[in-house]
């Protein structure tokens, strides 16, 4: 093949391959939905890393398997060979980026089901809104308690399952040496003249306590719920994302993300992140909007508008 030009290399970024530096060879980032592949899919990525790119596969912070050396008139090769076991190259440009998810499926300390819920965020937002352009690129991870080993405060929209423990007095049978007290990692369960006390204010919701009591003292809500945090990021310029006032429901959570896309299209200046955008407008102001039905009414109208510039 000729040298590789500058509208070479653009004319892939789009579709995941990232030209590697001081080479005329790419590096192909394949998106694996909520972080977990298959047998079958891994022993194809690696048939495709060996055949197109360099024999060698790295991972991202996205979750995704970044397979460098793969020459610019292999890529569509290499595309077809991973779409034999449903898998696909992207992961870039100002949309919404692969959706990460902690081991909260399988964890001890696990909420929720953290991949499941992914995978089901990652077909509806993903997919569903892959070819809409948005101000600058959107982050979403779910994670499984407050441990954060996801980090989802610093994603543009983290979200982080809870489970409230129930506390039912009469069945605690006031133990000298309290179960509960001593599982707290907050320390917020303390027995006071031989009763357990529950201080709500330094209460996580973590979860670990429910498990705990062997008289079901304390148990665990029926659901999870889940908190959100919006307009979080790191690097050059950080911000931890900010706290929505409330929990969420499972029901509710495409709801509110879709409707955080909404407002991020519709007030977002080009290469704006969401957290700039929400500090620039108000946090007040962004909570809001999106907990009333407004932008969903707006939503063929805001989808169509040109993203804004200053």
């Amino acid at each position: 093949m000729t040298k590789l030009t500058a509208k070479d290399i653009n004319s892939v970024k789009g579709r995941g391959f990232l030209h590697n530096r001081g080479t005329d060879t790419f590096s192909g980032r394949i998106v694996t939905k909520n972080g977990v592949m298959t047998v079958e899919q891994m022993l194809k990525v690696a048939e495709c890393a060996e055949k197109y790119g360099a024999g060698r596969v790295c991972y991202t912070s996205r979750l995704c398997v970044e397979m460098p050396g793969i020459k610019f008139e292999n890529i569509d090769a290499a595309c077809a060979m991973v779409a034999e076991v449903g898998l696909s190259f992207g992961g870039t440009g100002a949309k919404v980026r692969p959706i990460t998810a902690c081991k909260g499926t399988t964890c001890v300390y696990g909420n929720t089901d953290t991949q499941g819920l992914a995978l089901k965020l990652h077909e509806v937002f993903y997919e569903g809104w892959r070819n809409v352009a948005l101000p600058h690129k959107f982050k979403i991870s779910v994670g499984g308690c407050p441990n954060s080993c996801m980090k989802p405060s610093i994603n543009d929209f983290g979200i982080e399952a809870h489970r409230v423990p129930v506390y039912d007095k009469d069945a605690c049978r006031a133990c000298k040496k309290c179960a509960v007290e001593e599982k707290c990692p907050m320390k917020a369960a303390s027995l006071k003249e031989g009763v357990l006390e529950v201080d709500k204010g330094a209460c996580s919701d973590c979860g670990v306590c429910t498990r705990s009591c062997p008289f079901g003292a304390v148990t665990a809500a029926e659901e999870p719920v889940y908190a959100i945090y919006v307009g979080g990021m790191w690097g050059k310029h950080t911000r931890m994302g900010t706290r929505l006032s409330r929990y969420y429901a499972g029901g509710e959570l495409e709801k509110i993300l879709e409707k955080t896309l909404l407002w991020y299209r519709k007030n977002g200046y080009a290469k704006e992140r969401l957290g700039a955008a929400i500090d620039r407008v108000g946090v007040a102001q962004f909570e809001k909007d999106v907990e009333g039905d407004g932008l969903l009414e707006e939503k063929e109208a805001i989808l169509a508008q040109e993203i804004r510039t200053r």
